[in-house]
Formats: C-alpha cells, sequence, structure tokens
C-alpha cells in the first residue's frame, strides 16, 4: 500500500495529507464509497453534519474492517447549532452517528459573519471544550478569511489546527495561504479540482501529456507539491484509485510555475464568499 505523506498540525496531531470527501454522496452511498476507498489505501476521511452521510462513514469504517485508530476522521458544525449548547448537542449527534467516541478533527463549517449577531468566537470557544476533553482530537475551522482568523486570535487561546477553504489553480486563495502559512496553520484545499472545471484547461491537459497522467491526477500532484491537504471525492472506484495513485511522479518547476498562473483571484471561486454565505438548514 502506498504510504500517504502527513503533516504535523499544530497541536502535535498528524493528519494524512490525501483525504477522501464525501461531499453530496448520497447517504445510501457513502459507506459503500468509504470501503472502496479505505481498500484502495486512503486513510482520511472527511464528512461534516451537514452532508447528512456521517453515519455511512462510520458504517464503512467498519464494514471495511480497518480500526477506527487507523483512519483520521474529520467532520464539521452544522451551521443551525452555532450557539454554545446547540454545538455540544450537534457534537454528540456526530459522535453518535459515526459511531465512535473521538472524532479526530473537528471544524466550524462556516463563519457565518451576518448570523448570530457575528459571533464565530463563542462557537470556538465551545469546540475548545470539545478538545479539551479528548473527543476532539484537534480542532480547526472552515471557510474563514483572514479578518475571522484574526479575531480568533486576538479573543480566543486556541489557535486553529487546520482552515480548510476553497482552494484550486483558478483561485489559489492566497491571502488565506499566506495568513495560515505565518501562523501555522495547515492549509486545507476543498473543491481541489475546481468542480472539475480545470480539466479541461490547455494548461492542464499540456502538463498532463508530458507526464502521461490524467488532468486530474497533475492538479492533485500540484497541490501536494504546495503543501495542501486535500480530499477528491468520487464514487467511481476507478477515479477514487486514480486520485490516490499520484505519488509516483512530480512536477517540475516550470511545470509548477505554469499552473500557479492559472489563478483568476476572486473570479476564478467556484462556491460561496465566506463573507455573505449564511445558509441555514435544519
Amino acid at each position: 500500500m502506498t504510504p500517504v505523506p502527513e503533516i504535523t498540525l499544530n497541536d502535535g496531531a498528524r493528519i494524512p495529507q490525501l483525504g477522501f470527501g464525501v461531499y453530496k454522496v448520497a447517504p445510501d452511498e457513502t459507506a459503500a464509497a468509504v470501503r472502496t476507498a479505505l481498500d484502495v489505501g486512503y486513510r482520511h476521511l472527511d464528512t461534516a453534519a451537514m452532508y447528512h452521510n456521517e453515519a455511512g462513514v462510520g458504517r464503512g469504517i467498519r464494514e471495511a474492517g480497518v480500526d477506527r485508530a487507523d483512519v483520521f476522521v474529520t467532520s464539521k458544525l452544522d451551521n443551525g447549532f452555532h450557539e454554545p449548547d446547540a454545538a455540544r448537542r450537534a457534537f454528540d449527534d456526530t459522535l453518535a452517528a459515526i459511531g465512535s467516541d473521538y472524532v479526530d478533527l473537528y471544524l466550524i463549517h462556516w463563519p457565518l459573519p451576518t448570523r448570530y449577531g457575528g459571533d464565530f468566537v463563542s462557537t470556538w470557544r465551545t469546540l475548545e471544550e470539545f478538545a479539551a476533553d479528548g473527543r476532539a482530537r484537534s480542532i480547526g475551522v472552515s471557510n474563514f478569511h483572514v479578518p475571522h482568523l484574526q479575531r480568533l486570535a486576538v479573543e480566543t487561546d486556541t489557535v486553529p489546527a487546520v482552515n480548510q477553504v476553497e482552494a484550486h489553480p483558478y483561485f489559489t486563495n492566497a491571502s488565506v495561504r499566506d495568513y495560515c502559512k505565518q501562523n501555522g496553520i495547515a492549509f486545507q484545499a476543498w473543491s481541489p479540482l475546481g468542480r472539475g472545471t480545470l480539466l479541461d484547461d490547455p494548461v492542464v491537459q499540456r502538463v498532463a501529456a508530458a507526464a502521461g497522467r490524467s488532468p486530474a491526477q497533475v492538479v492533485l500532484r500540484w497541490h501536494l507539491q504546495r503543501g495542501d491537504v486535500i480530499f477528491p471525492k468520487s464514487v467511481s472506484r476507478s477515479r477514487i484509485a486514480q486520485n490516490f495513485a499520484v505519488f509516483d511522479f512530480e512536477l517540475g518547476a516550470d511545470d509548477m510555475a505554469a499552473i500557479d498562473g492559472l489563478d483568476r483571484g476572486a473570479a476564478g471561486r467556484v462556491g460561496s464568499n465566506p463573507d455573505t454565505f449564511d445558509v441555514i438548514t435544519r
């Protein structure tokens, strides 16, 4: 089995740099997809309460026969449960759904600066409780911009272990990435393939043809060489395996620079803007 590089987080925990995401994987398909990913070699799974498939992740781990301690599991707080007591209930529900007495990483899914009076600080302090009692081995945030991170730095005692944000060659999210690097926060990239928009890009296709790899493999390799933590998703075994086969080649400096040059700034964003995103579903 191919060893996956690990990154040491600021709290000493180690996270596999390549994981398997289950965003938009149907709840009744999740367990099978997780079993396939674990069979291929993944040992890092990324889910969320708002994906409605945490239970499938837990079931997939159990059905795969893989020791829970050997799998790094991330989940995230539902947007409708930011207030401290609600966050505590939501975290209990996450553990019950996964069927584990801990998660390796628990994140605030969105900062929601236009909700809850703009108070994501009390939410973060509640996550600090989960870290203190060991039920969340690490805690972090998702979709936080630099001002959100700066506010946590001023008003709380714990630096997030990770910040999971949209990032890909069309939208490198450079200012957030730079802040994370300067402050010891691991940078996780969701939608690492730009929701597929990059796969037909001429630059990506040229680099892929020269490397004898698929466009997806080239983009994933670009992320890994930058030091990003990524978790592409698929329900196809062939694509799950292809996304994992990215450790036996490297991109040269010219190819890395060419892909770097695809950045379109904010115009390259394919997801929502965290400064305005305020969706709550229950």
